[in-house]
């Protein structure tokens, strides 16, 4: 399953069932699970861990060294999940000392070609994020979010379950869940009905979100009243709470 120009390095760990493409370099300490298929060309390095079920397509350079100038070679990780694509020219870095120490990657993403992860970022499952993606450190983002083409993310913002980012934005400041943003800087411009929907969400759940984001944003009130009033007002459901909690830990504040 390993094809006879790829360079495997002593030490590189891998599953027999996985496949590796022609000239593919999979150096040591690197360890990769089982049923996954890595295309030609690709590079995987550093103290890197695959699950299973992943595509990683050709040219894309997964696990090397931050791009960070504080990084002197510490020993940090990348790990990556299952079921996930990772298209041509992906960039996935390792974390840093002066974050977690871990990159992480859930399961069930869709890397299209060119986007960029980097070091201490933390993604959950069931993302799509769109080419030329690029998030910068210390980077959060939970489930089912959507990152247009050509988006930007600032250092240590996190973005919500279930938030659409439109192509081309740049966001410096939090996204809270279920809402859609766009521009240079991100605005919010309302909820992502189609995603919830898509995602099984009922029409009083929607309903309940959407009221939810008229008092944060419509209500004229500080965030820390918004919130009291979401809670008072619509109740503390399991979407709500999601909501209010994710606004009410935010440290960077939310985009307005």
């Amino acid at each position: 399953m390993i094809d006879k120009t790829a360079i495997i390095y002593p030490g590189a760990e891998i599953d027999e069932s996985t496949e590796v493409g022609p000239y593919t370099i999979i150096k040591s300490g690197v360890k990769i699970g089982k049923n996954n298929k890595i295309a030609s060309h690709v590079v995987i390095e550093g103290n890197t861990v695959i699950g299973d079920g992943n595509k990683i397509f050709q040219f894309a350079s997964i696990g090397s060294v931050p791009q960070d100038l504080k990084y002197k070679g510490e020993d940090t990780k990348l790990i990556i999940g299952n079921n996930n694509i990772i298209r041509e020219y992906v960039t996935m870095n390792h974390g840093t000392v002066t974050g977690n120490g871990v990159t992480a990657v859930g399961d069930s993403n869709l890397f299209m070609m060119h986007a960029h992860i980097a070091h201490d970022c933390i993604i959950g499952n069931r993302n799509i994020l769109a080419n030329n993606a690029t998030l910068a450190g210390h980077i959060e983002i939970q489930d089912y979010v959507i990152l247009g083409g050509l988006c930007a993310i600032h250092q240590f913002v996190r973005i919500g379950e279930s938030a659409l980012i439109a192509g081309g934005s740049m966001v410096v400041q939090d996204i809270p869940p279920y809402l859609v943003a766009s521009g240079d800087r991100a605005k919010i411009y309302g909820i992502n009905r189609i995603g919830l929907e898509r995602r099984g969400f009922t029409k009083e759940e929607i309903e309940k979100i959407k009221n939810a984001y008229k008092i944060l944003y419509r209500s004229k009130v500080t965030v820390k009243i918004a919130v009291e009033k979401i809670e008072q007002e619509i109740g503390k459901t399991e979407k709500i709470e999601k909501f209010t909690s994710f606004i009410a830990s935010s440290k960077r504040g939310i985009t307005r």
